[in-house]
């Protein structure tokens, strides 16, 4: 997509399953929306071959359009219409619509059916914005920052909603900041940044995430010193440390670290209170990924897939964690 010499995405090639949850991620500005934009046939591309549902979504006829299901990233209720009058009103501009009784409960809004649709709560409209996307009976649903605004309790809710979208055989595409989200939903991710595909994979193995290192961090016991530790977990200590009398190590085998540490605790009636165990998290990955890097660099690091290649900009700069 070229607005005069800018491409806003440059040439990306994705391809999603099936009744899969397929994440799509991106800074602001990497083009993340404008790729969703076409996809749903509300954006022009200036190139390129796409495919939504065995059609060209540029070209798609209404017929198309009752197969795909679209909820924006904002959108403001029927002022005047009830929740279940809404979901009428949505109804009557699709061939099949989904029963509106089941769709409310689908989407946790069965006890709001006779509530004005403009006197819901934040979280109420958002599941609201669901059901009306919902209720066409879609093949496809595209799901934008479907949880921005939620408290704790309604993000999960929301969660819980999305996964049982999958239990019936929908197609999510989703678009969030909230890795979590994205961790807790997507069968697969992929990360966009300066309209390039940079990383693609499970939550699990993104930018090569099952492969980095694991990061051990421990506060130094009273009454030892850094010689006093075993040689495995000397060797294993990164230079700059965690912080005032805290250590930071790092090992791609962490048993073979944790072992010695532990024994060697035990062996002087140690404690360890404040040990801590964790592989670099989804968003720390992902922050790797997109973090800015020379026209060049990122050049470079193109990839269209996850199948093997050389590795990615973003796959390079996320050996940072390992």
């Amino acid at each position: 997509m070229r607005y005069g010499a800018f491409e806003a995405v440059r040439g990306i090639d994705l391809h999603v399953e099936r009744g899969e949850v397929f994440a799509f991620l991106g800074p602001n500005g990497a083009g993340k929306t404008t790729t969703v934009e076409i996809l749903e046939g509300y954006r022009k591309r200036s190139d390129g071959v796409v495919s939504v549902l065995g059609q060209d979504p540029g070209h798609a006829d209404r017929t198309w359009r009752s197969r795909i299901g679209v909820v924006l990233q904002e959108s403001k209720p029927e002022r005047d219409l009830t929740v279940t009058e809404c979901l009428r009103l949505y109804a009557g501009y699709y061939p099949k619509p989904r029963g509106i009784r089941e769709t409310l409960e689908l989407v946790g809004l069965a006890e709001k059916a006779g509530a004005m649709a403009s006197k819901l709560s934040g979280g109420q409209r958002r599941r609201l914005d669901v059901a009306l996307a919902l209720i066409g009976d879609p093949e496809l649903l595209f799901l934008d920052e479907p949880t921005t605004g939620f408290d704790p309790s309604a993000r999960r809710a929301a969660w819980e909603m999305v996964a049982g979208l999958r239990d019936l055989g929908v197609t999510v595409f989703l678009t969030t900041h909230f890795m979590d989200e994205a961790e807790r939903l997507a069968d697969r991710v992929m990360v966009i940044a300066a309209g390039k595909i940079v990383a693609e994979g499970t939550p699990g193995t993104l930018g090569g995430r099952d492969r980095t290192a694991t990061l051990i961090s421990f506060s130094q016991p009273a009454g030892t010193s850094f010689d006093d530790l075993p040689a495995l977990v000397r060797e294993a200590a990164v230079p700059e440390g965690a912080g005032v009398d805290r250590l930071l190590l790092k090992s791609v085998s962490p048993l073979e670290v944790l072992g010695p540490l532990v024994h060697w605790a035990e062996g002087r009636h140690l404690d360890l209170p404040d040990l801590e165990v964790r592989r670099p998290s989804l968003e720390d990955v992902y922050l790797a990924l997109t973090a800015p890097v020379e026209d060049g660099a990122a050049d470079a690091g193109a990839t269209s897939s996850s199948q093997s290649g050389p590795a990615s900009g973003g796959e390079q700069r996320a050996e940072a964690l390992r």
